[in-house]
């Protein structure tokens, strides 16, 4: 990959970020700072818990992940969901445990269990983002952590490609503003939008020699057919005031879309690549799992975690906190003999 070829669009970037914002960077929330930080500014939620969002589908033979995504509905009366294991191991590496926010159980039991969770992922799949009874649900936990952060209640949410546009989307109110790319099963760099990008929020957790290679070299996992071009971000008011762009990428024709943003005002990111895929997900050859790779996955675990322990959210009861745990549950091998996008995964009736 010649850097080059994407200078002059990444800086025109840059630029127009810079005239977007009034040419200055609003500082946004404190995110937890690990190279030239405070320990004593981190703190002491013990026992975190993510909740991670199931999406219609199996994982395996009958699976939103593998046929476009967007443009395919869920069948009427279909019920079942998944997550894909590999998204439960990228919290525990952090040190948190997960638990699963079933798409469809009433809205009571999902309420219990943002009560008792301490952030939301919101992870990478296939499914239509569309309105549906699937979307609204995704809508309303964005609008519940939104509601929580205004009244000074820490509450972070990230998301992984799909979940990543899922974001877009929410944000944006606009359920077609996604467009096409060329970038399935294909690792790419990270091209940072300003100098300043590489110390901020999740990359201050990155070892500054990796931050270095993560221009030249192909260490984070894109596998996406949809996105945002930064032309298109940035045109956007609700996104371009709500996110601020730290990365894009080049896709297999050279053309750039946002790879990663934070929120200006809250703790939310997105990123469109895959960290736990490096260390997780073993089906498909491309995905790098070098060292520095594995080091890329620990650090963002390490992040994501980092910002769950400010929350102050609790279960009622050890009782209530094991009832709600993915423990409950046992992941399927899906991956065995190809049947499936991942390599294993939980899957709920």
């Amino acid at each position: 990959m010649k850097t080059s070829v994407c200078a002059s669009a990444l800086l025109c970037v840059i630029l127009v970020q810079c005239v977007a914002t009034g040419g200055t960077r609003i500082s946004g929330i404190e995110l937890p700072h690990r190279r030239h930080g405070n320990p004593q500014e981190v703190p002491s939620q013990n026992r975190p818990l993510i909740g991670i969002l199931s999406q219609p589908g199996d994982g395996m033979g009958y699976s939103l992940t593998s046929t476009g995504g967007l443009e395919k509905p869920v069948p009427p009366g279909y019920s079942t969901s998944y997550i894909a294991a590999s998204y439960v191991k990228f919290v525990e590496m952090g040190g948190a445990r997960a638990v699963p926010l079933i798409w469809n159980e009433p809205e009571e039991t999902l309420r219990k269990k943002f009560s008792a969770i301490n952030g939301i992922l919101f992870p990478g799949g296939g499914t239509s983002l569309k309105d549906s009874p699937f979307f609204r649900v995704a809508d309303k936990l964005f609008n519940w952590a939104i509601e929580a952060n205004d009244r000074g209640d820490h509450f972070p949410i990230y998301g992984v490609c799909l979940g990543f546009e899922l974001l877009s989307v929410i944000v944006s109110k606009n359920h077609d503003i996604l467009e096409p790319f060329h970038a399935e099963n294909n690792p790419g760099p990270l091209l940072f939008v300003g100098d300043s990008a590489k110390h901020e929020g999740m990359f201050k957790w990155i070892p500054l020699n990796i931050i270095d290679e993560l221009y030249e070299q192909k260490l984070t996992m894109q596998n996406h057919k949809w996105g945002l071009s930064p032309e298109k971000w940035i045109s956007t008011p609700e996104l371009n005031d709500f996110f601020q762009i730290l990365t894009v990428t080049p896709d297999l024709n050279e053309k750039l879309y946002v790879s990663t943003v934070e929120a200006r005002e809250y703790p939310i990111l997105g990123v469109q690549w895959h960290p736990e895929k490096n260390a997780f997900e073993w089906g498909i050859d491309n995905i790098p799992h070098s060292a520095d790779a594995i080091r890329i996955t620990q650090s963002v675990a390490n992040f994501l975690i980092a910002e769950a322990r400010k929350s102050t959210h609790t279960p009622s009861s050890f009782k209530e906190e094991q009832d709600f745990l993915i423990y409950n549950h046992a992941p399927v091998y899906t991956g065995k003999e190809g049947k499936g996008t991942f390599d294993q995964a939980y899957v709920f009736n």
